[in-house]
């Protein structure tokens, strides 16, 4: 649960505010199947969340608990909702829209057609590798293989890292002040 914290932290911070146009989607497995959950944050609605991963943490806890048991989604806390799931179809269907990435240490490197105006997709795992079948569900899909190096990164620094490239792609104020004095 610590990596799953420091990744939403990670993509919804920033120094004083949240960043409004992300969305995160969590898929937990657990057995048997219908205890599975999937766990959707829009940053449009969500409210309480701190940076620091404490809070994150028992934020994202206390929502699995009041989804315990229920068989359909609950909005947990404003813009952060929670429901039983099939991992496995919830990741194919994620991984089949169009331009979705799929961050593994064997993928091309991501280049700036990838992040186009900003926007992108990416599957990323936690410190396990996917399963052969989540594999054969994601590259069916058509998730497009990508790297962001020779080093396996942890979850949250792959979603710093292409919150940097992003930004750059749509022309932040330091990315233009930057060419201002190139």
């Amino acid at each position: 649960m610590d990596e799953v914290a420091r990744v939403v932290s990670t993509a919804f911070t920033l120094s004083n505010d949240l960043r409004r146009d992300v969305e995160v989607t969590i898929l937990f497995e657990a057995e048997p199947p219908p205890r599975a959950r999937r766990m959707r944050l829009d940053g449009r609605r969500l409210k309480f969340l701190n940076p620091d991963e404490r809070s994150t943490a028992a934020l994202l806890k206390n929502a699995l608990v009041r989804s315990a048991g229920v068989d359909r989604d609950v909005e947990a806390s404003p813009g952060l909702v929670v429901g039983p799931a099939s991992p496995i179809d919830e990741l194919r269907a994620f991984a089949g829209t169009p331009g979705t990435m799929w961050l593994t240490e064997g993928g091309a490197p991501i280049d700036g057609d990838d992040t186009l105006g900003g926007s992108f997709r990416a599957i990323l795992s936690d410190p396990t590798d996917p399963t052969v079948g989540e594999v054969e569900a994601i590259r069916t899909a058509g998730a497009r293989p990508r790297s962001l190096g020779r080093r396996s990164l942890r979850s949250s620094q792959c979603v710093t890292a292409l919150h940097h490239i992003a930004d750059a792609a749509e022309g932040s104020p330091a990315t233009e002040a930057g060419r201002v004095a190139d």
